[in-house]
């Protein structure tokens, strides 16, 4: 019976093993029918490209299924309970937004993120960037053109990094003409994943890591995290700037920027100094269990599709919840309507800290601005600012990712119940400062329950505003497109 038992064993071994090499078989014959697929097209390429091109649209002949997919980022058609790709009036929704950043660009303007394929007319529409009618005018440097065009890395090339990002916004609006695209992540003649951006190669290096070791699946996250993240411009040439030299986290860039004592703008009612955050998508997915377990940007962003028998990444960039048969069900089983609900549960979650945070921290503004009226001295009034920096902070970092309560749910409420807990304290503080100087009572808020009585409350003159930047829009942005056309630099399609 042994000895039986063991000739059993062994056929199934025998029969285990055959499967095991028909199977690495087929492997092997898929990888290299892939690589004489990938090398076909190389070798057959009809529009051979070397440097940087930013013209996208150069890429559609050689690669039409990603070249197709890429132009539906131009879709404004999906929105989920909290995001999507539709451009949503954020400070419409949340007037105390307005409030929060008083002094600052982005109280008079700041829409939800559409698909790549804006990038330019965004920024180019958006009251943040001004009216400039030359091109030494207006409230920006060029240093915010950085994340939305090809364009940026075939100009840093021309004039240098430096002399890129010293100059204003408007003087390259001829140039960066091409939405954000092919050159952006791939290597033009190799079409290998690259980093076209410094601040990234620096930031690296800084940390004493050598970027070009990274991954092929790691690549898929980095391209990526060349513009998604938290930055600042430094210094008098605004030089973009990634503030990971001590750490990911809140509290490590926190540390950053206290050591260098920066800030962003003064608060226009608490004269609090403030740090602006970007949208530090990278870092907070790091912190979660996806970035942990090595998940990428694109595994869940960019999933793979097939046709006719071709599997490629699709580049339609848009959020995994549009597509979770393809996103989510690669790996988890369940229904589709589970994974909707476990997304939703954790962004309301910490939707509901956001809520509670934003309210306490706009009545510390307006307190704040009721000492100083009240004759508050600096000193009566610094650990207050402090307080309040650090708030607002915790606000921003958290609310500006806007994956965040996803990538990293506990992270997010960590940072922003943190955030509420030093609003509070920035209350109590300022109620101590009052009474030394006399007052007792409750401070009168403003009726802030609109955008426009938000603006009209911090001082902004929004018809101003608004008439300048319909001006720029019929006079300077069509002389820069005309001088892009004529120059070759923008498609003529």
């Amino acid at each position: 019976m042994k000895k039986k038992l063991k000739s059993w064993q062994g056929w199934l071994l025998f029969v285990g093993s055959m499967i095991i090499v028909f199977v690495l078989g087929l492997c092997v014959s898929a990888l290299m029918e892939r690589r004489a697929e990938v090398a076909s097209i190389f070798n057959n390429r009809k529009n051979v490209i070397k440097g940087i091109e930013a013209r996208n649209e150069r890429y559609n002949d050689d690669f039409p299924r990603e070249y197709q997919t890429w132009t539906e980022t131009a879709k404004t058609d999906f929105e989920s309970e909290f995001n999507g790709n539709i451009a949503v009036d954020v400070l419409e929704k949340r007037p105390e937004m307005v409030v929060l950043w008083a002094g600052y660009a982005f109280s008079k303007d700041y829409s939800t993120p559409r698909g790549h394929m804006h990038a330019i007319e965004d920024i180019t529409a958006s009251l943040r960037t001004g009216a400039p009618m030359n091109p030494t005018e207006g409230p920006q440097p060029s240093t915010c053109w950085t994340c939305k065009s090809p364009d940026v890395p075939r100009m840093m090339e021309a004039l240098g990094v430096d002399s890129f990002y010293h100059n204003k916004w408007a003087a390259f609006g001829a140039e960066i003409v091409n939405p954000i695209g092919c050159s952006d992540c791939h290597d033009s003649e190799t079409m290998n994943l690259h980093i076209s951006r410094p601040a990234l190669i620096e930031a690296f290096q800084r940390q004493g890591k050598d970027i070009t070791k990274a991954t092929p699946q790691e690549m898929r996250s980095l391209v990526c995290a060349q513009c998604h993240v938290e930055y600042y411009f430094k210094g008098d040439g605004k030089y973009l700037t990634f503030p990971w030299d001590k750490g990911f986290t809140v509290e490590d860039m926190e540390a950053y920027y206290d050591e260098a004592g920066f800030y962003d703008y003064i608060h226009k009612l608490s004269r609090t100094p403030i740090l602006k955050a970007q949208h530090p998508d990278y870092e907070i997915a790091q912190m979660g269990i996806h970035g942990q377990r090595g998940v990428s940007c694109s595994d869940c962003h960019m999933p793979y599709k097939s046709e006719g028998g071709v599997k490629f990444s699709d580049h339609h960039i848009q959020s995994p919840l549009a597509m979770i048969d393809r996103t989510c069900q690669a790996c988890h089983r369940e229904s589709e309507e589970t994974l909707r609900n476990n997304v939703y549960e954790r962004q309301r979650k910490a939707n509901e800290i956001r809520n509670r945070l934003e309210q306490e921290l706009v009545k510390a503004h307006i307190e704040a601005k009721y000492a100083w009226d009240a004759g508050a001295t600096e000193d009566q009034m610094k650990d207050v600012l402090a307080l309040i920096r650090q708030a607002q902070w915790r606000w921003d970092f958290g609310v500006a990712s806007h994956g965040g309560s996803f990538h990293a749910p506990q992270e997010i409420q960590r940072i922003l119940s943190h955030g509420l807990d030093r609003a509070m304290q920035a209350r109590l503080a300022v109620s101590k400062v009052l009474v030394k100087n006399g007052f007792t009572g409750e401070v009168p808020m403003p009726d802030i329950s609109t955008k426009v009585k938000a603006q009209q409350y911090i001082g902004l003159d929004m018809d101003a505003e608004k008439a300048a930047k319909e001006k720029f829009l019929n006079t300077t942005v069509p002389a820069w497109l005309q001088k892009a056309k004529a120059a070759g630099r923008l498609s003529q399609k």
